[in-house]
C-alpha cells in the first residue's frame, strides 16, 4: 500500500510540474507579447500612424438593465460624451422592479412612441418604448417582460436601426475615444464580424467627460486585486488569441459585432449564462461552417471602466455565473475540440479554455487535497512542495505586475508610489489567497446552476464617479 501511494504521489507531481510549465509557458509568451503590443500601439498613437479623417461606421449601443437605477444614468452620460458622431443608444429594460426606466425617462426627458420593433430574434414581448431627440444622438428606452440578459440583448438587437450594434453593461462607462478605436478594425478589414474591447475596474477613480482624470489603485483590497487579475487576463490571453483569429470571448461589458452576421448566427442564446463567450464561439462556428471569410479582433486601446465586486460574496455570485457560462457554451460547441477544420482555434484557444479555464479549478483543488493527504499519510515531500509553490508565485506575481504596468503605462494614467508598492504586495496576495478561493468557488459553481439559469445575478452597485462639463442637446452644450 506504502509503494502504491508513494507512486501515485509521485505521478501527481509530475503532472503538476507538467501543468505548471505549461501554463507558464503560455502565460510568458503572451504577456510579452501583449507588452509589445500596446507599446507599439502607444507609439503609433504618438506618431500618428493610424486611420485618420471623417469615416464613421454607424452604430447601435445596447445597454440591456436590470435593476440598475444606480448607475444607468452614469452609463448614458458617458456615452454621451463619445468622441463619435454616428450612433445612437438603445437601453433595454428587462423587466426591473426598481426605478430604472423612471431614471431614464425622467433625466433624458423622452416621450412615449408607438414603434414596431422586428422580432428578427426572440426574445419576449415590449411593453412600452419612449425616445428623445433632444441630444446629439437618440436614445431609446425599450420597457420589456423579463427574460434574462441574453432576451434583452436580442431585443436591442432588434430595435438597432445601424448595420453595427456595440453591448455594454449598464454599470460601465466608456472612456471618450473607445467607440472610435474599438470601430477602427472594421475601417481596416470589411471581414470583421466582432471586435472586443478592454475592461478595466473604475473602483475609486474620477471620471470626467469620458476620461479618467484621476486613477489610483482602489482603496478596498478585493476590487485592488481585481485590477491586477484583468490586467493580466486582457493583455495575455486575448492579444495572444487575436494574433492568429483566436478569440473565442469578448467581454459582454464592450464589444461591437456585425448586426445581420449576429442575426444570421441566431444572436444570443437566453438559455446560458455565459451569453458573451457563447455568441462568440458561435459566430465562429457559422462562419466555418458556411464557409465565409471573417475575422474576429480584439482593440487593446478601447477602454471601458467598469465596477469591480467589493464584496466577497458578489464576487462569488459573479465567478460562479462566469464559470457555468464556461462550461455551456464549451459544451454545446464541443465539436470544436480536435477539429482541423477550426485550425488554432481548436487547437490552441478551445484547448487552452479546456485545461486551463474550465478544468484548472478542479485541478487545483485536486492538487490542494493531495497535499493535504501526503502530509496526513508523512509522504509529503516538503522542499520540493515550497520550491514549487515559490516558483508559482513568484513567477506569476512577476507577471501579472508587467502586465499592469504595462496597462498603466500606455494609457497614460499616473500612478503614486504608493499605489505602485500596493500593487506588488496585493499581486502575491492575490495569487497565492484569492486564487485559490475563486478556484474552490469555481469548483462548486455547476452544483445545482439549471435552476438559476435565467437570472442576472445581481451585485451591489455604488454610482461611479463620473462627471460632465456639457451635454450636447442639438449642436450645444447644456
Amino acid at each position: 500500500m506504502k509503494e502504491f501511494m508513494q507512486a501515485f504521489f509521485n505521478c501527481v507531481g509530475i503532472f503538476f510540474v507538467f501543468y505548471m510549465v505549461g501554463y507558464a509557458s503560455f502565460l510568458f509568451l503572451s504577456v510579452t507579447m501583449g507588452s509589445i503590443e500596446l507599446n507599439g500601439t502607444k507609439r503609433r498613437n504618438l506618431l500618428k500612424n493610424e486611420l485618420q479623417g471623417e469615416y464613421y461606421v454607424p452604430v447601435s449601443i445596447v445597454v440591456p438593465a436590470h435593476n440598475e437605477g444606480i448607475t444607468i444614468e452614469s452609463t448614458i452620460h458617458s456615452l454621451l460624451a463619445l468622441d463619435y458622431k454616428l450612433y445612437e443608444i438603445v437601453v433595454v429594460d428587462d423587466g426591473s422592479t426598481d426605478n430604472t426606466s423612471d431614471v431614464v425617462r425622467e433625466t433624458f426627458h423622452m416621450k412615449h412612441i408607438s414603434r414596431p420593433v422586428q422580432r428578427k430574434l426572440k426574445c419576449q414581448p415590449v411593453e412600452t418604448i419612449f425616445e428623445t431627440r433632444e441630444y446629439k444622438v437618440p436614445i431609446t428606452l425599450i420597457r420589456k417582460k423579463n427574460g434574462g440578459k441574453a432576451d434583452a440583448l436580442n431585443m436591442g438587437i432588434n430595435a438597432a436601426r445601424y448595420p453595427y450594434f456595440l453591448c455594454m453593461d449598464a454599470d460601465s462607462v466608456l472612456q471618450r475615444d473607445s467607440l472610435k478605436k474599438i470601430v477602427r478594425p472594421v475601417l481596416e478589414d470589411e471581414k470583421i464580424v466582432a471586435v472586443g474591447g478592454a475592461v478595466r475596474p473604475c473602483n475609486d477613480a474620477k471620471i470626467v467627460d469620458g476620461q479618467v482624470v484621476q486613477y489610483h489603485m482602489p482603496k478596498k483590497i478585493l476590487p485592488a486585486m481585481q485590477v491586477l487579475e484583468y490586467d493580466r487576463s486582457f493583455l495575455a490571453a486575448r492579444i495572444f488569441f487575436d494574433k492568429f483569429n483566436g478569440s473565442i470571448i469578448i467581454s459582454g461589458a464592450f464589444g461591437l459585432f456585425k448586426k445581420d452576421v449576429v442575426i444570421a448566427a441566431g444572436g444570443y442564446d437566453a438559455t446560458t449564462m455565459g451569453e458573451d463567450m457563447e455568441l462568440v464561439v458561435k459566430l465562429h462556428t457559422y462562419c466555418r461552417e458556411c464557409n465565409i471569410p471573417y475575422r474576429i479582433r480584439y482593440a487593446t486601446d478601447a477602454i471601458c471602466w467598469t465596477q469591480a465586486p467589493e464584496k466577497l460574496s458578489d464576487l462569488r455570485k459573479q465567478r460562479r455565473r462566469w464559470h457555468i457560462g464556461l462550461y455551456q457554451s464549451m459544451m454545446k460547441h464541443r465539436q470544436i475540440l480536435a477539429n482541423p477544420k477550426y485550425g488554432f482555434v481548436s487547437y490552441v484557444s478551445y484547448f487552452y479554455f479546456l485545461i486551463y479555464e474550465l478544468l484548472s479549478p478542479y485541478i487545483e483543488v485536486f492538487g490542494t487535497l493531495t497535499m493535504i493527504l501526503a502530509c496526513a499519510t508523512g509522504m509529503l515531500n516538503l522542499p520540493f512542495m515550497l520550491m514549487y509553490l515559490g516558483i508559482y508565485v513568484a513567477y506569476s506575481a512577476i507577471l501579472s505586475l508587467t502586465a499592469f504596468f504595462s496597462r498603466v503605462h500606455t494609457i497614460d494614467l499616473q500612478l503614486s508610489f504608493r499605489d505602485a508598492l500596493k500593487a506588488a504586495v496585493l499581486c502575491v496576495i492575490e495569487i497565492s489567497f484569492l486564487r485559490f478561493v475563486m478556484a474552490w468557488v469555481r469548483t462548486t459553481a455547476l452544483i445545482g446552476y439549471r435552476k438559476k439559469k435565467n437570472q442576472w445575478g445581481q451585485i451591489e452597485r455604488k454610482k461611479i464617479n463620473l462627471s460632465n462639463t456639457g451635454i450636447q442637446t442639438n449642436g450645444r452644450k447644456s
